[in-house]
C-alpha cells in the first residue's frame, strides 16, 4: 500500500520545482488563466501552504485539480531535540523518507538556522560525523526553503525571536547541489519569499575551486566560508580528500577571483585539533595563506565525534594559537561550540535517527 502511494506520487508534479512562467505554462495546458498561478505561487512562497486544501481563495474545483496533477513535497518535523544551551536541533523528514538535520542556534543578539543541502555527504572529511554517511541525494530547493521556514517557525515559538541569519553548514556540501542551493537562496530572499537580505546568509564549502570561481560568475551576494583547517596541503589532504583535486592555490586563485567580481572576503573556518594543527608553526602558515586572499578566520572548538582520531586542544593553546594570529595582523574569532550534548554542534550531524537510511519506497 505505502509503495502505491509513492507510485502514485511519483506520477505527479513538484509543483514548487516550478518557476512562476513554467507554472503559468503548465496550468495553461489545462485552461487555466495566468493570474491563477500568481494566486498559487503566492499560496506556495508567501503564504507557505503545504497542501492544495490550504488555497482558500481558490475554488474547490480548482483545488481538487491541483491535487490531481501536482504534489507539494512539504518537509515536517519528524524529531525535535533542545540542548542545555538552547540550541535546538530538528531531524526533517522528507517526502521520500530520508531525514536531514537543521539546527537553530540561538544567542542573545541573533537566531541562526544551519540547515543542509544534501542527504549525507560524499567529501568523507575524517573530523566530521557526517562524512562517515553516504550521499543518498541532493535536496531541492524547496527542500531546503522548507527546513528555514521551520527552523524559523521555532525561533518564534521558543524564544519570540525572528530568524536572523542562516548558515549553509549542515549536511552536505552545497557547492556540489549549486543549482538547487542558487534557487533556494533567491526563494529566501525574494519579496515573496522570506525576504531575507543576502548578508544574513552565509555558504560553507569543504573547497570546491570550480564553483567558487562560479559563484564569483555570477555574483552572488551572499557570504562565502571555507572549511580550511590547515594551511599546507599534506596535512589538508590526511584530514580532507578534497583537497587532492583542490589544492590550496587552486584555492586561493579562485577565492581571489571570488573577491574580485564580488568585493565580499571569505571566512576561513579553522577547527583546532590537539598536536595536529595548534601549533605556533601552523599559526604561522594560516597567516601567510590568509595574506594571499582578502579573509578573516573564524577558529572553532573541535567537537569529538563517535570513533574520531582527533582531540579537542587546550585553551592554552588556542589562545596561544589565536594571539599568533593577531600579531601577524589577521582578523581573528573564536567561535564557541554549541549544542554539544545533542550532537547538534560543527561537523556532529550524523543523523543518528533510523529513518536517514531508509524509505519507503
Amino acid at each position: 500500500m505505502v509503495s502505491l502511494t509513492f507510485n502514485i506520487l511519483a506520477a505527479k508534479k513538484d509543483i514548487r520545482s516550478l518557476n512562476l512562467e513554467e507554472l503559468t505554462s503548465a496550468l495553461g495546458v489545462y485552461g487555466e488563466p495566468a493570474y491563477r498561478a500568481k494566486q498559487v505561487y503566492d499560496w506556495l512562497w508567501n503564504k507557505r501552504a503545504v497542501q492544495f486544501g490550504d488555497m482558500t481563495n481558490l475554488s474547490l474545483d480548482f483545488r481538487k485539480k491541483l491535487n490531481e496533477h501536482f504534489t507539494i513535497n512539504a518537509v515536517e518535523i519528524h524529531d525535535l531535540q533542545v540542548s542545555r544551551d538552547k540550541t535546538v536541533k530538528c531531524a526533517m523528514r522528507l517526502h521520500d523518507g530520508y531525514v536531514v538535520e537543521s539546527v537553530l542556534i540561538p544567542t542573545t543578539d541573533r537566531m541562526t538556522a544551519c540547515i543542509s543541502s544534501q542527504v549525507g555527504c560524499s567529501l568523507t572529511c575524517k573530523f566530521c560525523a557526517t562524512g562517515k554517511l553516504k550521499r543518498m541525494r541532493n535536496l531541492n530547493a524547496d527542500e531546503i526553503f522548507d527546513q528555514v521556514v521551520l527552523v524559523k517557525n521555532q525561533a518564534l515559538e521558543k524564544y519570540n525571536m525572528p530568524l536572523s541569519n542562516i548558515v549553509y553548514m549542515g549536511m552536505g556540501e552545497p557547492l556540489l547541489n549549486y543549482a538547487e542551493v542558487m534557487k533556494s537562496t533567491e526563494r529566501i530572499t525574494a519579496p515573496n519569499g522570506l525576504g531575507m537580505s543576502p548578508s544574513r546568509i552565509t555558504l560553507s564549502t569543504a573547497g570546491v575551486a570550480k564553483m567558487i570561481q562560479k559563484l564569483g560568475d555570477d555574483q552572488v551576494k551572499f557570504n562565502l566560508a571555507l572549511s580550511l583547517h590547515a594551511a599546507n596541503d599534506e596535512k589538508r589532504n590526511h584530514i580532507m580528500p578534497i583537497n587532492e583535486t583542490n589544492t590550496l592555490d587552486n584555492l586561493e586563485q579562485a577565492l581571489n577571483y571570488f573577491y574580485d567580481k564580488t568585493g565580499t572576503r571569505v571566512t576561513f573556518e579553522y577547527i583546532v585539533f590537539k598536536d595536529f594543527n595548534d601549533s605556533v608553526k601552523d599559526a604561522h602558515e594560516l597567516a601567510a595563506y590568509c595574506k594571499r586572499v582578502k579573509s578573516k578566520v573564524n577558529i572553532i572548538e573541535y567537537n569529538p565525534i563517535d570513533d574520531g582520531e582527533f582531540k579537542q586542544t587546550s585553551p592554552e593553546r588556542l589562545k596561544v594559537f589565536k594571539t599568533s594570529l593577531e600579531n601577524e595582523g589577521i582578523i581573528v574569532n573564536v567561535r564557541r561550540s554549541r549544542g554539544k550534548d545533542i550532537d547538534a554542534a560543527c561537523g556532529q550531524l550524523a543523523n543518528k535517527n533510523k529513518l536517514a537510511t531508509q524509505t519507503f519506497k
